[in-house]
């Protein structure tokens, strides 16, 4: 299973989920994409070997991603204080992949129905998630 994280900002959202993912799924191909080299970087802390940067990036691991997983900013357009290009959105979108999004209510995008949780509860949510797919 390949997975492709994609994070943007400074990344820490990214890190954390390939951290969990690396600790309970170490037999796991992860693919990072950060929208920013910063990103990119603190992924790349992590120690994992392969990582990019920008909209090409985005758009051609999320076609070879068997899942996608980052913030829910990454999967709408001009989001992450426009770090997310249209291109980007589209790409993740219109991918075949099992989309994984955190639920972040940040940058006037607001999920309703979704609680005020710590970022490492939603992380272990996600985690559930993959091991369902797995």
């Amino acid at each position: 299973m390949k997975i492709l994280v994609i994070d943007g900002q400074g990344g820490k959202i990214g890190k954390q989920l390939i951290e969990q993912i690396l600790s309970k799924f170490p037999e796991i191909d992860i693919m990072a994409v950060g929208t920013n080299a910063i990103a990119t970087s603190t992924m790349l802390k992590t120690g994992i070997n392969c990582a990019a940067t920008g909209e090409n990036a985005v758009i051609v691991n999320s076609q070879k991603a068997d899942v996608i997983i980052g913030p829910i900013g990454i999967a709408i357009a001009n989001a992450l204080y426009g770090e997310v290009t249209p291109k980007m959105s589209a790409a993740i979108g219109g991918s075949s992949a099992k989309k994984i999004f955190i639920p972040i209510n940040k940058c006037d995008n607001i999920i309703v129905g979704v609680k005020d949780l710590s970022i490492a509860s939603l992380i272990n949510d996600a985690l559930d998630v993959i091991a369902d797919l797995m």
